[in-house]
């Protein structure tokens, strides 16, 4: 997206603050911002490479790069022993795709075109699909504390068999979608503009700068938090979700200013399922094998943000039709998260 080039200066930024030891706080600042820039060439590159390979390989693309930034975020994580962030992280990027950019796209959209009207019965099966995967996320975290009391080893394998579950459950949700409709890219593609070797070679130098930035954001996480009085939870739920999916929350709420508010609604709670299907299990299995073993027990307050952003996100969703007042209302819900968490 041409807007982030410009932000580009701060990937040898970051770098050049390291290297100087400038401080943690510059090299967290830094290292965020170029994950921005960072983000968007890799969604760049996976829309031309989907435009040149057809919708059903092209929907496939977007649905395993989607959220590949936050994904390398969470395994820089996971190697520095930070798994409480890398658990709020997961958290946060479902209430900030639910929340913040559905409220956002619902507000531009609305005040643009007034009621803006979309599938019942698509909105259905998305409203399904984030109960179950909460379901999934939830279990267990309820389910923890009185298995730990008579079998403390059996949470982590508790944790590895449902994501093993939620992982099948993804891919029968992206087969249906594929077989169902014609996937996302053919909706948001345009004619390819890059060669498939500039593609690969600019997704591949992207994802290699995403991999830099994140190992240095992780390293600058602690000291920061002790010097700006920060908390992991606060991080992990409102700035990295913001930082690592910027650009996808930029199309969403283009495409609803646009009155496409299907595809707006289909980026901000499909993205919300790819977090929680996907990328939360991979996490767990990748934990294992990196030998920081991760489970999926989340903090109580964790679960119950992500169910009230998923039941406010169903309740308007449900009806086929919005306005920009119930954008204005998700994200007032979003902003009170966001300073509970800042004091929790």
């Amino acid at each position: 997206m041409p807007w982030s080039r410009a932000l580009l200066i701060t990937v040898p930024m970051a770098v050049l603050a390291a290297v100087l030891n400038a401080g943690p706080i510059p090299v967290l600042i830094l290292s965020a911002i170029a994950l921005i820039p960072l983000a968007a060439l890799i969604g760049e590159a996976t829309e031309e490479l989907a435009a040149r390979t057809g919708p059903v390989v092209g929907g496939l693309l977007n649905a395993t790069m989607g959220n590949a930034a936050e994904l390398i975020i969470a395994l820089a994580g996971i190697r520095a022993g930070l798994l409480d962030l890398v658990k709020a992280s997961i958290t946060g990027c479902i209430i900030g795709n639910l929340l913040l950019v559905m409220g956002l796209s619902l507000l531009v959209g609305g005040w643009r075109h007034g009621v803006q009207r979309f599938s019942r019965e698509r909105a259905g099966v998305l409203a399904t699909m984030t109960v179950i995967s909460f379901i999934a996320l939830g279990i267990p975290t309820l389910f923890s504390r009185t298995i730990a009391a008579h079998h403390p080893e059996a949470v982590g394998t508790m944790s590895l068999e449902v994501a093993g579950l939620m992982l099948a459950l993804y891919g029968l949700s992206v087969v249906y979608t594929l077989r169902a409709r014609q996937p996302l890219s053919a909706h948001v593609t345009h004619p390819a503009r890059w060669s498939p070797s500039q593609a690969l070679g600019i997704l591949a130098a992207a994802t290699a700068g995403v991999v830099a930035m994140s190992e240095l954001l992780v390293h600058a996480v602690e000291p920061s938090l002790k010097a700006l009085g920060l908390t992991e939870f606060f991080v992990g739920i409102i700035l990295i979700p913001l930082v690592g999916n910027v650009a996808e929350h930029f199309v969403a709420v283009q495409v609803a200013a646009e009155d496409r508010i299907d595809l707006s609604l289909e980026i901000a709670v499909g993205s919300s399922l790819q977090i929680a299907l996907l990328v939360a299990p991979v996490l767990v299995f990748a934990s294992l094998a990196m030998g920081q073993p991760m489970d999926l027990v989340f903090h109580p307050l964790e679960l119950v943000a992500v169910v009230m952003a998923g039941i406010i996100a169903a309740f308007i969703a449900l009806d086929g039709e919005t306005n920009w007042l119930e954008g204005a209302q998700l994200l007032a819900v979003y902003g009170m998260l966001g300073i509970a968490f800042f004091f929790v």
